[in-house]
């Protein structure tokens, strides 16, 4: 990235067109629980759940936009708080009668560590 500014942290990591960035540690969050990631692309909800899976979506319902990191979460789905839609955490879908869709990001956890995944802009690449 010779000869670009960046405001990326220095224990960013980019590979292609994603910028990995250290945001916590697995235990940080309690199982079945989440935590609030402000980012350029919104704030982004990382999940933990009971098996110790982590997952990162965009933290706004796609019914009403209510706050996903404050629902409850069964498996690898979470309940919004607001209107009950259940939110699958791998695709991000809404699932049974529910239509809709939230973003989803990728994320790595490697020693105990979550590294987020998000996508530069074509500028920086």
């Amino acid at each position: 990235m010779d000869g670009i500014t960046s405001n990326l942290p220095d224990t960013a990591l980019v590979t292609a067109e994603l910028a990995w960035i250290e945001v916590g540690r697995v235990s940080d969050i309690p199982p079945a629980g989440a935590r609030v990631v402000q980012s350029p692309h919104g704030d982004i909800a990382i999940f933990r759940t009971a098996e110790d899976e982590v997952f990162a979506i965009r933290n706004r319902c796609p019914h009403l936009g209510g706050p996903l990191s404050e629902g409850i979460v069964h498996g690898a789905r979470v309940t919004c708080p607001l209107h009950n839609w259940v939110i699958d955490l791998a695709s991000g879908g809404a699932t049974g009668p529910d239509t809709g869709c939230t973003g989803t990001f990728p994320v790595q956890v490697e020693d105990g560590s979550i590294r987020l995944g998000l996508r530069l802009p074509v500028s920086a690449v």
